[in-house]
């Protein structure tokens, strides 16, 4: 689709999302960028290096925040979500990949702080679905950074999650707003 403030939106010719008035939110794949881990702990000290389980941990508070933020701002028009496929439902398969996370807190014990220019960057890869058939309607990828405008900013999990809400909130907005723009007829 040209003109859109994504990355990239590809809508299969003649889908319409009008006709549809619900919305299904599966739950978000979460992927690391590529040898992340690795990278991370080689730069880290023993005490800071991420774990298999941090890994894990971190994947399922990012599922959870994005299907947290993506809903608040999607019922804040009173939008219905609903847990099945149907007759005017709309499903979302969210998946975030190549996530960096520049200083993971890790909650290790001591009273250091680290300091960052950005929390980190990710990619959303989102596809919508016709619920009743499962055909694919369209596909939206968009890369984000953490902007914290080049200062350094200390970095902690309330820090991390607030810029990662950010760019959530921008991905659902724009969503919202088109999806508002061409709204059901009653």
């Amino acid at each position: 689709m040209p003109h859109t403030t994504l990355a990239a939106v590809y809508v299969k010719p003649g889908a319409d999302l009008s006709q549809f008035d619900k919305i299904a939110l599966l739950d978000p794949y979460v992927a690391f960028a590529k040898n992340w881990q690795r990278d991370y702990n080689e730069q880290a000290t023993f005490e800071d290096q991420v774990t298999d389980k941090d890994m894990q941990q971190i994947r399922q508070k990012v599922a959870t925040a994005f299907s947290q933020e993506l809903t608040k701002v999607l019922t804040a028009d009173g939008r219905q979500f609903v847990t099945t496929g149907g007759t005017g439902v709309l499903i979302l398969r969210p998946a975030i990949v190549n996530l960096q996370i520049t200083a993971p807190d890790l909650m290790t014990p001591g009273m250091e702080q680290t300091f960052v220019a950005s929390a980190g960057s990710m990619t959303l890869y989102l596809e919508l679905l016709d619920g009743k058939t499962g055909d694919l309607i369209a596909r939206v990828i968009d890369p984000e950074a953490a902007d914290d405008g080049g200062m350094a900013e200390v970095a902690n999990a309330v820090t991390n999650l607030a810029d990662f809400d950010r760019i959530v909130q921008r991905w659902a907005q724009l969503l919202n707003a088109h999806l508002a723009s061409i709204a059901p007829k009653s």
